[in-house]
C-alpha cells in the first residue's frame, strides 16, 4: 500500500470525528411515535454508532422528546432539556435574521455585503470584497452558497485542532476577504460555505450595533420563548451540557466559533429545537412567521434533488425543509414537512453527522406516511477478553512503519507510526474496522492463540503487515 493511505487516513481524523459507543438509556413510552423513533433511530445507539440522543417530534398535536443512549458514557440518558452544540442548524437561525431586517426594511437580499463592512480611510479599518466580471457578492449569496466564497478561507490554520475556529478572527476574516480571488462569478454556482454564512452572521450583527449572539436571541430566541439556545452558557446550562464524543467514544472538547458565529456555534435543546421547528410551520404563532417563510422558498439548485432557501436546504422528492450540523462532538438534525406539519430533531453528543442526518430524514419519512427503512448499520460484535488479546501486538508494515494493537478495556485501538491511536470495531474475532475512515483489518491466525499477520484493507488497496515476535519500543 502507498504511503498516500497514511496521510489520507490523517487528514480525516480532525474533520470526521464522530460517535463513541453507550448502551441505550430511556425512551419515553406511550407515544404515537414511539415505534418509528425505536425501529429507525435506537439502532444508532444500539450500533455504538452515537453515545446518546435526543430526538424530538413536533406536529398538530404537540410535541414528544424522546431520550436514548446517555449524556456521557456514565452519565444518565438526555432528555428534552439536555443542551447540544448543534453546528450547521446555526445557518437557519441566520437566514431567518436575514429575512427579518429585510422584512424590518433594514437591509435587502441584493445588498452588496461591502455595504455592510468597513470602509475607513486607515487600512486596517478597510476591507475589500472581491468581485468578478463586476458582479458584487450579496447578502443573498452568502445565505444561498452561492458567493463563490470556498467552504472554510485559505488562513484558517488551527493551532488546537481540537477547538479549531477560537483563534480565527474578524481581522484574519476580514485579511481574506480583502486577499482573495473569486473562482467563478457570485451567483453562478451553489458551493457550501462556513465561511459564507459565517461572514453574514457577523455583517448582520454589524449592521444592528451588536454582537450575533445578542441578536439572535433579541430577534428569534426570545420571541421564541427559546431560554435555553445561545452560545455562551450560563452555569445552569453548562450543567446540562452533554458531554460531547468523538467516534471512538472519547470525549472532546467543545467548539468556540467566535468570529464566524453565524455559521455553527448555537446550543440548544430538543424541547427549544421544538418550539423553532413549530414557529417555521406555522403551528404556533410567531413574530418572525412571514422571515420563516420567506426563508424556506428555494432560491439556488444545491444538488439533483436538493434546494437552498434563506439557510435551509429542500429535499424535493419528500417534501423535507431541513439542516444538519456537526461539531467536534455533536450531530444533529432539523426537519419538517411543512404541508403534514411535522418535524423532527435529533441531537446527538457524538459527531456521527452522516448517520444522524440519515435517521432524521427517515423518520420524518416515516411520521408523514413515506417508505422509510432502517439504516444498515456495521454490526459490532461482542469478542472475549482472550479473543481481543490475541490481536494485540506490533505489525511491521515496511521498515518503517508498524501498526500497534493495543487493548483498553473491552476495545481495541491501533495506532500506525507517527500517527493517533484510533478504535478498530469487531465484526467477527478476526475481522475489524475503523470508524474514523472506511477501512478495515483482518487479521490471520498464528500458533499459541495469537494472530500472526494482518491486511490492512482501505481504497481498494490490501497492504500485508506481519507481527513483530520480538516486542520493543514502539518506533
Amino acid at each position: 500500500m502507498p504511503v498516500g493511505f497514511f496521510w489520507r487516513f490523517v487528514c480525516l481524523l480532525p474533520w470526521l470525528l464522530a460517535a463513541g459507543a453507550a448502551p441505550a438509556g430511556s425512551i419515553y413510552a406511550g407515544s404515537p411515535a414511539q415505534a418509528q423513533v425505536e425501529r429507525l433511530v435506537k439502532p444508532l445507539v444500539d450500533g455504538q454508532c452515537v453515545v446518546g440522543v435526543a430526538v424530538g417530534v413536533v406536529d398538530a398535536d404537540g410535541t414528544q422528546v424522546f431520550g436514548l443512549g446517555r449524556t456521557k458514557l456514565d452519565g444518565p440518558a438526555p432528555d428534552g432539556n439536555t443542551v447540544f452544540e448543534i453546528g450547521s442548524i446555526t445557518k437557519a437561525f441566520t437566514g431567518i435574521l436575514l429575512a427579518d431586517r429585510v422584512e424590518r426594511g433594514l437591509v435587502a437580499y441584493d445588498d452588496p455585503v461591502a455595504k455592510l463592512l468597513p470602509d475607513g480611510e486607515s487600512p486596517a479599518m478597510r476591507v475589500k470584497v472581491p468581485t468578478r466580471n463586476g458582479k458584487a457578492i450579496t447578502l443573498a449569496h452568502l445565505a444561498t452558497h452561492i458567493s463563490g466564497l470556498p467552504r472554510m478561507p485559505s488562513n484558517f490554520r488551527p493551532t488546537d485542532a481540537r477547538n479549531p475556529y477560537i483563534d480565527y478572527t474578524v481581522p484574519l476574516m476580514y485579511e481574506f476577504l480583502t486577499s482573495h480571488k473569486l473562482r467563478r462569478d457570485p451567483g453562478a454556482q451553489y458551493e457550501y460555505s462556513n465561511y459564507g454564512a459565517g461572514l453574514l452572521g457577523h455583517v448582520l450583527a454589524r449592521k444592528a450595533g451588536v454582537g450575533y449572539e445578542p441578536l439572535v436571541i433579541d430577534r428569534i430566541c426570545r420571541p421564541l420563548g427559546m431560554a435555553d439556545t445561545c452560545i455562551t452558557l450560563s452555569p445552569r446550562l453548562k450543567a446540562r451540557l452533554a458531554t460531547g464524543h468523538n467516534v471512538d467514544g472519547d470525549a472532546v472538547a467543545n467548539w468556540d466559533i467566535p468570529a464566524l458565529a453565524g455559521c455553527g456555534a448555537l446550543r440548544s435543546t430538543a424541547k427549544d429545537m421544538l418550539k423553532f421547528l413549530a414557529a417555521n410551520m406555522r403551528l404556533a404563532a410567531s413574530p418572525l412567521a412571514g422571515a420563516m417563510t420567506a426563508s424556506h422558498s428555494p432560491r439556488a439548485k444545491a444538488g439533483s434533488d436538493v434546494s437552498i432557501g434563506l439557510g435551509w436546504h429542500v429535499w424535493h422528492s419528500d417534501g423535507i425543509v431541513w439542516h444538519n450540523g456537526g461539531t467536534g462532538g455533536y450531530a444533529s438534525f432539523a426537519g419538517f414537512v411543512k404541508a403534514k406539519r411535522v418535524g423532527v430533531v435529533l441531537l446527538a453528543n457524538t459527531a456521527a453527522y452522516g448517520q444522524v442526518t440519515a435517521a432524521g430524514r427517515l423518520l420524518l419519512r416515516a411520521l408523514t406516511g413515506q417508505k422509510a427503512e432502517p439504516l444498515k448499520l456495521r454490526p459490532v460484535v461482542r469478542l472475549t477478553p482472550e479473543q481481543l488479546d490475541a490481536c494485540v501486538g506490533r505489525y511491521a508494515i515496511n521498515d518503517t512503519l508498524t501498526l500497534a494493537v493495543t487493548r483498553h478495556d473491552s476495545r481495541l485501538r491501533a495506532q500506525i507510526t507517527g500517527q493517533p491511536t484510533v478504535g478498530i470495531y469487531p465484526e467477527s474475532p478476526t475481522r475489524f474496522f475503523y470508524k474514523v475512515a472506511p477501512a478495515q483489518i483482518t487479521f490471520t491466525q498464528g500458533k499459541q492463540g495469537r494472530m500472526a499477520s494482518l491486511i490492512i484493507h482501505q481504497g481498494g488497496a490490501d497492504t500485508p503487515a506481519k507481527r513483530i515476535a520480538k516486542e520493543g519500543p514502539p518506533r
